[in-house]
């Protein structure tokens, strides 16, 4: 971003409301001082240290760093690991194409699909207009401390969909999910639980999922869960007022065969999860808890592969409602979804929530002795507006992914583009998308509907290939496609109410390249501000996004989310108080 951008930004900023800069040190002391440094985002600090502080008003990054070693990976292992245990088999008997050493690695992924390899997680804290105050490492395998009886977390490098941050309903604390495994561990992403093995994944390892709760001091407690067995969970938001300590996650579920087992139903899509304070390892999670379902049978469609109508991605909470987002897979509706607690809203799949709905406190009931062949009972709707058409038939795809709601009329929708990496033409291809990118849904009362009034894509350089220091250029031998990365649209979004009229929208943004997985390309952190009144299309060409972080060799970005105890009204608006 040059440095007239970068200025332009700020004022909107400083007019927004109160930012944290370098004049944080006069109050915050050496622990800033020590934070500032190289793209690291200075000192890496722990869980244990006692110099780590979350600012309010301040943002949070949640990043990847790949253990780059050839060692990782051996040339000719059978993959998935310890496949020939399961019913699923192993992948041919060639083996691993590629070592551990990055970008590289990723071609392995043309061999195993389920291929991924776990990465150490750090949470940035950056000012509103992207300076970076210090990062606070998860516990991982990689720290001397950290025995296999510890707490620790880790993400899968490539899983793009993962690392979703969210501020829990109190805003004391900020929550997500991930795996509780080693780093460098390979494919632990498609990986069973330990609770729910379903023989026919053709990973034949076990690792429990967690929910992560951070307070403002960096310290961390983690709930073990036996949902999203095969697959991963995305995003997670901690209810915790009322005296209440109730995690509501968001995710997808099963690597196996049809009919999947009944864990990995249960397991999929929304989950109910009670927060716990004790350690990892006395931990003994049951059955998955699930919160919320969506069939197509209830637009009237035939019934899909059970369970994956389910996949979902975004989830944010705003007047009591939960909303959740399908932007993959082929089964089901990419759109947008809300859990309906009345039982009124959505008689036909598609509505409204109710102005009286209130957040769940109990999960979602059902008949254990068929939901492995009908499913889960429907209690999600379409929110009205929104696109109904199968993925599978629809003339038009949509793919939402992160959500945020400037106002009870005005919810923006991170869409993240196809992700399309068929040839060479992938770079015009992605730059022809005209709904990749922030799109503002405004909602008329009149027809008791929402439609889309633009989508913001000035900046963003859609389909603009870039290069990364260290990262290789020419065409992937293996893919046949170039290598450099370009920005296909946006993931996970938040944003803040301005005091002037304006809003202003922090995203991360998607990737589409000849990489053997384009999820672990380095991406960006970007921002926009719009007039939150407008609707015009052409108004709102003129403004434009900017760039506030870039990724590293070797690193990826993945969930944006103030600090906890910002003070912006609770209920999903940015608004100041």
């Amino acid at each position: 971003m040059n440095v007239v951008a970068l200025k332009r930004l700020h004022r909107r900023l400083s007019i927004a409301g109160t930012i944290f800069t370098l004049a944080l040190t006069s109050f915050a002391g050496s622990a800033v001082l020590q934070a500032q440094g190289p793209y690291d985002g200075g000192r890496d600090h722990h869980d244990h240290d006692q110099d780590f502080q979350f600012f309010p008003g301040n943002l949070v990054l949640s990043r990847s760093v790949y253990d780059n070693k050839a060692s990782n990976v051996t040339v000719g292992e059978i993959l998935p690991p310890n496949c020939a245990s399961t019913q699923g088999g192993c992948s041919a008997s060639t083996g691993a194409t590629n070592n551990g050493l990055y970008p590289y690695v990723f071609n392995n992924d043309i061999y195993d699909g389920s291929f991924g390899i776990t990465s150490r997680l750090f949470l940035e804290q950056l000012t509103p207009d992207g300076w970076p105050l210090g990062s606070l490492e998860l516990p991982n395998s990689l720290q001397p401390w950290v025995t296999s009886t510890s707490d620790q977390l880790v993400t899968s490098f490539s899983s793009k969909s993962e690392g979703a941050l969210n501020l829990s309903t109190s805003g004391k604390y900020l929550t997500f999910i991930d795996y509780v495994a080693p780093v460098n561990t390979i494919d632990a992403s498609n990986a069973n639980t330990p609770g729910v093995v379903d023989p026919t994944n053709p990973v034949g390892e076990s690792f429990y999922r967690a929910v992560a709760v951070v307070d403002a001091q960096g310290h961390f407690h983690f709930t073990e869960t036996n949902a999203y067995s095969g697959n991963n969970g995305r995003a997670a938001i901690l209810n915790d007022k009322d005296g209440l300590d109730i995690v509501y996650t968001a995710g997808n579920a099963g690597n196996g065969s049809n009919p999947q087992p009944e864990g990995v139903v249960l397991g999929a899509g929304t989950q109910y999860i009670e927060a716990l304070d004790t350690p990892e390892v006395k931990q003994d999670p049951g059955l998955p808890t699930p919160v919320g379902s969506f069939s197509v049978t209830e637009l009237g469609d035939k019934a899909d592969k059970i369970g994956k109508d389910d996949n979902f991605r975004g989830l944010t909470l705003f007047n009591n409602v939960l909303y959740y987002s399908k932007g993959s897979g082929s089964n089901g509706v990419n759109t947008v979804y809300f859990l309906d607690t009345t039982g009124k809203a959505c008689p036909n799949g598609v509505g409204l929530p109710s102005a009286s709905a209130t957040l769940p406190t109990t999960p979602l009931a059902y008949d254990a002795s068929t939901v492995v062949k009908d499913g889960l009972p429907s209690n999600l709707c379409i929110l009205n507006g929104f696109p109904t058409a199968l993925a599978k038939t629809a003339t038009t795809v949509a793919y939402p992914f992160g959500l945020w709601f400037a106002d009870a009329n005005t919810l923006y929708v991170a869409d993240e583009g196809d992700g399309y990496v068929g040839g060479a033409d992938l770079y015009t291809h992605a730059a022809a998308q005209t709904t990749a990118g922030l799109q503002k849904w405004v909602f008329n009362v009149s027809t008791g509907a929402w439609s889309l009034a633009y989508t913001l894509q000035n900046g963003l350089k859609i389909g603009t290939p870039y290069t990364v220091d260290g990262y290789p250029t020419g065409t992937n031998t293996a893919t046949s496609v170039p290598w450099s990365p370009a920005t296909d649209g946006l993931r996970n979004i938040t944003g803040r109410v301005n005091r002037d009229g304006t809003v202003t929208v922090w995203a991360i943004t998607s990737t589409v390249s000849g990489g053997g997985d384009p999820g672990a390309d380095p991406n960006n952190l970007v921002a926009i501000t719009d007039k939150l009144s407008n609707t015009d299309a052409s108004a709102a060409a003129k403004e434009s996004f900017v760039t506030l972080r870039r990724s590293h060799f070797a690193e990826v970005l993945r969930g944006i989310s103030f600090t906890p105890g910002t003070n912006f009204a609770r209920g999903g608006s940015g608004q100041p108080w």
